[in-house]
């Protein structure tokens, strides 16, 4: 009598076994993808509060001090940062000048390099930020009925920022995301005193133009430079 073996199961996935494994594998790009959106707000949130809140304080502090702003002469102020329109304060200058008058810095990069903060862009890419103050002639602020008119106003210039990185100071120092109007802007727009009818939705930051990026490594997000209007 011929002998009859039971047929093997063929190997393989079901449709059950396939689903429940790609339940898990979204589950874990999900928790991966909000573990590494929570890791950026929370370095977003460090370089607004310890390094662009800690430059804040200091020039506020100086001008207190002083009674006059960084590199302005207090027997004859002109109320100008280096006593004229465009002439910035950066690295040793401004950091000399602060120090000269006791006034402490913001933990930077390193010792020597306080107004320079080294992070991380979405891409895993090193950045680095560089603050310098300067006074500028054609601040855009609101005049008579709906038009908007150039003022000068004193300004620390923030380079080195992702549009990503811009959104979220933005949205600390303004309350939202927009690039022409609030304390913070983007280079390219502080100065539009185009008329309007009333202020139009919050405008997100453009992205950087990669060909004028300082950064010509493929794998560097290209950056911008931002504004923010000091308190005097």
């Amino acid at each position: 009598m011929e002998n009859i073996r039971p047929r093997r199961r063929q190997g393989g996935f079901t449709i059950l076994e396939m689903s429940v494994v790609l339940v898990v594998i979204a589950l874990i790009i999900g928790a991966v993808s909000i573990g590494r959106d929570v890791y950026r707000s929370a370095v977003a949130e460090r370089i607004s509060s310890d390094f662009v809140q800690g430059w804040i304080i200091a020039y506020d502090r100086y001008a207190a001090q002083v009674g006059a702003v960084p590199g302005d002469n207090p027997a004859n102020p002109t109320g100008r940062i280096n006593g004229g329109v465009g002439n910035a304060m950066c690295d040793d200058d401004l950091r000399d000048e602060m120090l000269r008058r006791g006034i402490a810095l913001p933990q930077g990069r390193a010792e020597g390099l306080e107004n320079r903060y080294v992070y991380q862009d979405g891409n895993g890419s090193p950045q680095e930020l560089r603050v310098c103050l300067l006074n500028l002639n054609d601040w855009s602020e609101p005049a008579a009925g709906s038009a908007y008119a150039a003022r000068p106003r004193n300004v620390m210039r923030i380079e080195g920022l992702t549009a990503e990185l811009a959104h979220q100071i933005d949205l600390r120092l303004d309350g939202r995301i927009d690039a022409r109007f609030g304390r913070f802007r983007e280079d390219s727009q502080y100065d539009d005193t185009s008329t309007v009818g009333s202020p139009p939705a919050a405008n997100p930051w453009s992205e950087a133009d990669p060909a004028a990026s300082s950064y010509n490594r493929e794998e560097n997000i290209p950056t911008m430079v931002g504004y923010l209007k000091m308190n005097r």
